[in-house]
């Protein structure tokens, strides 16, 4: 063998045991807390992976996520969390529920948090501000905790000889005081009283539907809230079912048949989520990343289910409609 071969062969030997510790070095790992179950999860896990491929990375490739979910009990957060704060995960993302996120920031000091939540962040205490968040948290904001007074509206133009609205409200919402608060100022507005239902399981969500068929309202407004949310096909099945107009804060509602929804994007807010997730992992602060406030608001007709209702949706109404699903 020439000496010039000899010399290349051990040069690539001696690259061999770099290369294969290279391979083994373990991945950065975020650790993702979904409050619902897997099976509702698939949109969220979906646009938070379109973020974190914006940014470079790609789960198994380049990036490990641990997925926890809390099957809609809220007392399994911690536990969730001190398990990855333990793991030593490099983020938590937490896309979709306020108390995730403030148990995701009642878990660690120390690892960074990104945030989906529909309320205010300063207001229940997640940032010190928007601009500068601080600490180890920041996130996205949907707004969607702040819209019941335009719903409210859009089911008044839709049905203005209405007399009496109901809202369905998951007490165990931190924002259900003030959701409450707000419909009833607005409807005092427009002279129209709004019922207020409380529903905290599938079994009282069935129970107040049949509040409502001995009670008949004209029209049902459904708040934001993970655990209505997670209960949408039977939400839109019961407003069906009793023939009752209903508005939801999503547009999942509206494409499986529920009649108008209102309110900012969710996978939008889970992509950014992931984009914020890729961008802490490639080295940026939570505390120098502003918190993203939604800025577009989408406004989803079902005309179809309008005409099973028999409804005649105002032309102004359609008008002024993002999108109408024929």
């Amino acid at each position: 063998m020439k000496r010039r071969d000899f010399i290349a062969l051990l040069g690539g030997a001696a690259a061999w045991p770099l290369a294969a510790r290279a391979q083994q070095m373990p991945l950065p790992v975020i650790g993702f807390v979904y409050p619902g179950v897997p099976e509702l999860s698939a949109g969220v896990v979906a646009a938070f992976r379109k973020g974190l491929n914006e940014t470079g990375l790609m789960e198994g490739r380049n990036v490990t996520v641990e997925y926890r979910f809390a099957y809609n009990d809220n007392a399994r957060l911690p536990e969730l969390l001190a398990d990855l704060v333990q793991r030593g995960v490099a983020v938590i993302a937490t896309p979709a529920s306020t108390p995730t996120a403030l148990a995701a920031k009642a878990a660690t000091t120390a690892v960074p948090i990104v945030f989906g939540v529909g309320a205010d962040p300063v207001e229940i205490g997640l940032v010190a501000s928007l601009n500068r968040p601080g600490g180890n948290v920041t996130g996205i904001s949907s707004m969607n905790a702040e819209l019941g007074t335009k719903r409210l509206g859009l089911l008044h133009e839709l049905l203005p000889r209405a007399i009496r609205f109901a809202a369905l409200i998951n007490p165990n919402n931190r924002n259900s005081d003030a959701l409450t608060r707000d419909l009833q100022a607005t409807a005092s507005a427009i002279g129209k009283p709004v019922e207020v239902l409380t529903a905290r399981s599938t079994r009282e969500i069935d129970a107040a539907f049949v509040s409502l068929s001995q009670r008949p309202a004209d029209a049902l407004l459904v708040t934001p809230d993970q655990l209505l949310d997670s209960r949408r096909v039977q939400l839109v099945t019961l407003a069906t079912h009793y023939r009752l107009p209903a508005i939801y804060p999503f547009r999942e509602n509206v494409e499986i048949g529920g009649l108008m929804s209102y309110g900012s994007s969710a996978a939008e807010r889970d992509r950014q989520v992931g984009i914020y997730a890729g961008r802490i992992l490639k080295g940026e602060k939570p505390a120098d990343l502003p918190v993203i406030r939604a800025a577009k608001f989408e406004f989803v007709i079902n005309l179809q289910t309008a005409r099973v209702l028999g409804l005649d949706v105002p032309a102004t109404l359609l008008g002024t409609a993002d999108e109408v699903i024929e």
